[in-house]
């Protein structure tokens, strides 16, 4: 069995989060709210709320050591302990630095769009759930479009892509874009060669018209070798967590690995432009992978600090007139756990 250091350490690190957290906190104002001022029910409270807030993203992280078939079991080695302390630490600092980019484009009005493409099982996903897994769901949203129906297979390529652009104040991350054309369609024989083809010629100008628009555009392609793409498929069809990631056409591309590098290639010759330029992201380690795409993504935006305002909790009214309603035993939810 797994030894259980890799909780130890995470909840280490995120107790430590919690601290600076209350460490970050104007002083004068913490000891003055009255609220808080010697009321350690409310303060056990509050830790207790912040430390559930993290419970299942460590158990999210913990799901690449403990359902991954490669691991052998064995108690994690020192090296490996101090890595996974450095990973959540510069996580929860890099998400921190989300957050204060999120009240940026907020606060200025800002358009991103960030695009991420590569092989499948290359860790696109877990890039983008770590940049969205504190951010406000109304500001970063994951466009994640299915295949086409018969309609839009009628409309212009791009159409049902510019439904999903940002307005003002917004981030939205692709995961799979209108590269699709470039990748899948191209290798599965899903375009025309005539379609491929205009892709080429309209896709350059219809991002150089995105950016003149004033939206911020980066693309991401997410790299894997062979071997790391192969344990993870194996992965994926023997753990029953995972099997709903692998689809038909995701063992189709393991089988035309080489077509769809050859895809790639195209693609980078002829979409690799100044205004909007491909980034490649090395994906066999996924956690690395993902430090450096965040790292890297911020470092794109000119982003500052916005300042906020000492938020002040307002007394709740209490009046004599009011009365709770009783609620029917049958309405509630079977206390199983």
């Amino acid at each position: 069995m797994p030894n259980n250091q890799p909780t130890a350490n995470s909840n280490l690190v995120i107790s430590n989060h919690i601290t600076d957290m209350l460490d970050d906190l104007p002083q004068s104002h913490f000891l003055n709210d009255e609220t808080l001022k010697n009321n350690d029910r409310l303060r056990q409270q509050m830790h207790d709320d912040l430390i559930d807030s993290y419970d299942e993203e460590i158990e999210s992280e913990m799901d690449d050591y403990i359902q991954d078939l490669r691991y052998d079991g064995q108690p994690l080695t020192d090296s490996q302990k101090i890595a996974r302390h450095i990973y959540f630490n510069e996580l929860i600092r890099l998400q921190k630095e989300l957050i204060k980019l999120q009240d940026w484009v907020v606060a200025t009005g800002e358009r991103i769009v960030v695009i991420f493409e590569g092989r499948d099982s290359a860790g696109k996903g877990g890039a983008i759930k770590r940049i969205t897994q504190r951010l406000n769901p109304r500001v970063c949203r994951v466009a994640a479009l299915p295949a086409p129906n018969d309609r839009e297979k009628t409309q212009w390529y791009f159409q049902r892509y510019v439904a999903h652009l940002p307005a003002a104040g917004e981030i939205v991350l692709f995961d799979r874009s209108w590269y699709n054309r470039a990748g899948v369609e191209r290798v599965m024989g899903f375009c025309t060669d005539a379609q491929y083809e205009e892709f080429f010629e309209s896709v350059p100008e219809f991002e150089r018209m995105l950016v003149r628009s004033g939206i911020r555009l980066i693309k991401y392609w997410f790299s894997i070798s062979d071997d790391e793409q192969e344990s993870r498929f194996m992965s994926r069809i023997y753990d029953p967590l995972k099997q709903w990631k692998l689809s038909p056409m995701d063992l189709e591309s393991r089988r035309r690995w080489e077509d769809y590098t050859k895809a790639k290639e195209v693609m980078f010759e002829r979409t690799h432009i100044p205004e909007a330029r491909w980034w490649v992201v090395e994906g066999d380690d996924k956690k690395k992978a993902r430090l450096n795409c965040i790292n890297h993504l911020l470092s794109q935006i000119p982003y500052q600090e916005i300042q906020r305002d000492n938020v002040v909790l307002p007394e709740r009214e209490h009046h004599d007139n009011y009365q709770r309603e009783p609620i029917g035993e049958d309405m509630y939810v079977p206390n199983v756990y």
